[in-house]
């Protein structure tokens, strides 16, 4: 078994490092210092407070691995577009494309059946560019857990979690999903296959939806936003527009909205994606987290006035410091 980890990064390296680790013909596809440090020392990754490095093989040329049988895009959402014609090269008649990626997923109405059978997300998928050129039917799901971080180039620090939930489409257990969990799971991670696994993009993006915008415009944690008075009820009200409209769509919310906020209270003094990218100087995920909830309101008539008024102040927010990566 094949295996392409596209976009080898924080999330990515540390997959990529436990795959190799248990044997796996893993490859991982980078770029720049990161790339670089990885061809010429390995990949390394720090974990439960130990430091093991691993020979990988790394490149930033699809044409030099070929055919994989699972690629696992670990991209933030708004570089995917822009790379599926350079991604063509590793997609052979059989291969599944697994897709990793924070937010709202391209493929999200595909074998959902009923009216919205087929939908596409401007949002997520400007122009159509995953849905022509992965095709839907390659899609196997994928809501990444894990936290970790790139301390420095070829060095992946872990942070926290191991569970990556996989999911078809059409909610079921195939083959491909069935090896790929069980390649996971000899390297050490969870990869529970869910039937539902829309229901579980939409418990994680319910935070990332609120907090991480937020955080972005106040600068503040995670412990601080969701226990002061103003924030946390700007956080719940966008939270309830989702589900709202979730909901509509045939989600089952496993919890209630304050249990979710104050889950997001108990991580304590974390700093959202969002608000580390803002303070890195790197592009944010707004149209992933927040414009495809807004553009789902809009598919199934449904208001959305806080998500649209934060929307509009994390755009200009991303806008003025030159990092709007949608």
């Amino acid at each position: 078994m094949k295996i392409c980890i596209f976009g080898a990064g924080a999330i990515g390296g540390y997959m990529g490092a436990k795959l190799a680790e248990a044997g796996a013909d893993v490859s991982l596809v980078a770029r720049g210092p990161h790339l670089a440090a990885m061809q010429a020392n390995g990949l390394t990754l720090i974990e439960d407070g130990e430091t093991k490095t691993y020979p990988v093989n790394a490149s930033d040329d699809p044409a030099a691995l070929g055919h994989q049988d699972y690629v696992i895009v670990t991209l933030k959402a708004h570089s995917v577009p822009p790379v599926v014609a350079k991604m063509q090269p590793l997609i052979g008649p059989d291969t599944t494309i697994v897709s990793g990626v924070n937010g709202v997923p391209w493929w999200y109405f595909h074998k959902i059946g009923g009216a919205l059978e087929g939908t596409r997300l401007a949002s997520v998928d400007p122009g159509c560019a995953q849905w022509n050129g992965f095709g839907p039917d390659r899609v196997l799901g994928c809501v990444v857990y894990p936290a970790a971080e790139v301390i420095e180039p070829g060095v992946v620090k872990h942070i926290e979690g191991n569970r990556f939930s996989l999911g078809e489409p059409d909610g079921s257990k195939s083959e491909r999903a069935t090896r790929l969990s069980e390649a996971l799971s000899k390297a050490g991670l969870k990869a529970p296959v869910r039937p539902k696994i829309r229901d579980e993009i939409w418990v994680k993006l319910w935070g990332n939806l609120s907090f991480n915008p937020i955080s972005a415009l106040t600068h503040a944690t995670l412990d601080v936003l969701c226990t002061d008075p103003g924030t946390r009820e700007v956080a719940r009200n966008m939270m309830l527009e989702a589900q709202e409209i979730a909901e509509k769509l045939g989600v089952k919310f496993p919890i209630d909205v304050d249990r979710r906020i104050q889950g997001g209270a108990d991580v304590g003094a974390h700093r959202t994606s969002m608000l580390q990218d803002l303070d890195a100087g790197r592009p944010m995920e707004i149209d992933a987290l927040v414009g495809s909830v807004r553009e789902l309101g809009r598919v199934t008539d449904t208001p959305t006035p806080t998500i649209d008024t934060v929307l509009a102040l994390i755009t200009l927010r991303a806008k003025v410091a030159g990092l709007y990566g949608g």
